[in-house]
């Protein structure tokens, strides 16, 4: 049985389903993250696909809690697992899949590494996943119109994963941010993730000044929490690299530069050594 998928009313027909903020497991089934449903007159939107066949099982029963139309349309956010994995899934009930094409190039990429950890992570949970990649793709904006709503993709640059997304819709001021944004936990800054172009992703989800912003991890929220829990933790990271590096320092004492200021976010002890020598790595070549 899945762990709860929390229901969080954004405005009218728009909703964010928050997973549990731990790591994959059989018991979360791959959801450790936020998704979104938009309802529309035709159908219904998903925001995320789900951590695994199952995950999908588990995010298709929550959303028919909430609206008795189908799933038409799916849009992956990202090249994580769990907003892509299960695509298959919703594509076998004739749901369309958008992505951008740098996630999709990501995806693609990744497949086999993703599903040799989920195996190890979920075990038989994870059986019936066979990822599959987008029906529609775009390289930078796409809007989509379907059942009297506009909802806009726009992928600004890579971020946590080179094809984040960022899903915007402008009558309610509503953004679905993906992994451009974690509230209540520490981000992670992996191989593929661009810590400055993150800033630059993160400036795009500020520029249009929603109302309301869902994360890819956490409850939604306000752009203020989110500028405190995303922007202002890589901003300061990025800062104290860099004096760590203009004073000859090293990967091994990059584990060491002071980010204390951010020990309230859930993972911290666990991820911010790592985030630091990530980041250091990059910045050597920057």
């Amino acid at each position: 049985m899945s762990q709860a998928l929390i229901v969080h009313d954004v405005a009218e027909g728009v909703w964010a389903i928050e997973g549990p903020a731990e790591q994959r497991n059989a018991q979360n089934l791959g959801n450790n993250a936020t998704f979104g449903l938009i309802e529309t007159e035709q159908g219904a939107v998903l925001v995320d696909a789900g951590g695994s066949r199952k995950g999908a099982e588990a995010l298709h029963a929550v959303i028919a809690t909430l609206t008795d139309h189908p799933v038409t349309h799916v849009i992956n956010t990202g090249g994580q697992d769990h907003r892509w994995i299960a695509n298959a899934y919703w594509q076998d009930l004739g749901a369309t899949v958008i992505a951008s094409q740098d996630a999709v190039r990501d995806q693609s990429a990744r497949q086999s590494m993703q599903m040799t950890v989920l195996s190890t992570l979920l075990g038989d949970a994870l059986e019936g996943t066979d990822g599959a990649t987008a029906d529609i793709t775009f390289a930078t904006d796409y809007t989509l119109s379907t059942g009297g709503r506009e909802i806009e993709l726009h992928h600004p640059a890579g971020a946590h994963t080179p094809g984040d997304t960022a899903v915007w819709l402008p009558q309610e001021r509503v953004v679905f941010t993906g992994d451009i944004v974690y509230v209540g936990r520490i981000l992670g800054v992996m191989d593929v993730s661009n810590s400055a172009a993150w800033l630059d992703a993160f400036a795009a989800v500020e520029a249009l000044d929603p109302l309301v912003l869902v994360p890819g991890h956490g409850p939604a929220t306000t752009l203020a929490v989110a500028q405190a829990d995303t922007r202002d933790y890589l901003a300061n990271l990025r800062d104290k690299i860099g004096a760590h590096i203009d004073a000859g320092g090293d990967i091994i004492g990059s584990v060491m530069v002071d980010q204390s200021a951010f020990s309230y976010l859930d993972q911290f002890d666990a991820l911010a050594g790592r985030n630091a020598q990530a980041v250091f790595e990059a910045m050597e070549w920057e």
